[in-house]
């Protein structure tokens, strides 16, 4: 029966982790829309204001506000810090590289979560996953063309790193919500998040939302940061608002996913979006990749695949072990 729970619980994960891809999609298309006007912090309030607003309806539909109680405000707490760098560093670099590039170096991140897994989660990755991660890592390797000069580039190596960057924070994000998913609620989760959204992007415009830190600047991810606030123009205000939406459904899902099954099961499918980022990309802003990006989002998304079949495979075998031993 134990098994026949863990399938269920898999199925579960899956079909929240593919919610939460499209959610992710929409959300990084129209971020990346309306960062040629707004700075960063600007948005990411805006649409952490009104997702949290979405969110406290789902705390009362999981039990009220009781469940919003931490066990671990220190996990919590390092959690949050952690997706709100993955969030600053990937919409920053949003700001330059094209849709599709920046989201499959993102996605190395299913690869990371699965090494973080081992340590910190005590599941079993063996050798050929292992391998497969490896080959992941080529493909960042391929995107990136560190072999090229930095004089004849016209993206910056750093650029490239922020998307990465945010693969290892939201990673470790993931790792923790997978731990204390164990007693935390997934709307809980989410509202601990998008608090500490509005908390971080309040502190911006604080310091900077003047827009004098952006004056002079050419780096169009510092001047995303670093810009003036402004009210949204004209129908942009339904683009804040479908933000806002989107973050409460982007948040429960994921939270909902990595708290349901292990993650090593859920974090492969998250390349999803990939596919998803391509289309945007070509549909709004007419960027499709090259043949040397496509080999490097090629061998990432193979490796990913390749990760689910070696887990599904293995947990195949485990349950058929337990049907001849008699165990269910």
């Amino acid at each position: 029966m134990q098994s026949a729970q863990a399938q269920s619980n898999s199925g579960v994960g899956i079909a929240f982790i593919l919610v939460g891809v499209v959610a992710i999609s929409v959300n990084d298309m129209l971020i990346k829309f309306l960062s040629g006007d707004y700075p960063l912090h600007e948005i990411v309030f805006a649409r952490s204001a009104i997702g949290i607003a979405f969110s406290l309806v789902l705390v009362q539909l999981e039990g009220g506000w009781r469940i919003l109680r931490a066990d671990h405000p220190a996990l919590h707490l390092l959690r949050c810090i952690m997706i709100v760098i993955a969030n600053m560093t990937f919409f920053s670099a949003l700001a330059v590289l094209p849709l599709a590039e920046a989201t499959a170096l993102f996605f190395v991140s299913p690869l990371i979560i699965t090494l973080l897994s081992v340590p910190l989660l005590g599941e079993k990755v063996g050798p050929l996953r292992l391998g497969a991660v490896l080959v992941g890592f080529v493909g960042v390797i391929v995107m990136t063309r560190p072999w090229e000069a930095q004089d004849g580039r016209d993206i910056s190596m750093v650029i490239y790193l922020l998307p990465i960057l945010a693969a290892v924070t939201y990673s470790i994000n993931q790792v923790l919500t997978r731990m204390l998913g164990v007693t935390a609620k997934a709307s809980a989760l989410t509202v601990y998040i998008q608090s500490t959204f509005i908390v971080v992007s309040l502190g911006f415009w604080t310091f900077a939302g003047d827009g004098r830190f952006a004056e002079g600047l050419t780096n169009q991810s510092l001047i995303f940061l670093l810009r003036a606030w402004i009210w949204p123009q004209g129908s942009d205000i339904w683009l804040f608002l479908t933000l806002g939406f989107n973050s409460a459904i982007l948040g429960y899902a994921l939270a909902q996913a990595y708290r349901s099954a292990d993650a090593a099961v859920v974090a492969p499918f998250e390349y999803a979006i990939l596919p998803l980022a391509i289309f945007w990309g070509w549909l709004i802003w007419a960027d499709l990749p090259d043949a040397v990006t496509l080999v490097g989002i090629a061998l990432i998304l193979g490796a990913g695949l390749f990760v689910f079949l070696r887990e599904y495979q293995k947990k195949r075998r485990v349950l058929r072990g337990k049907r001849v031993h008699g165990r269910w």
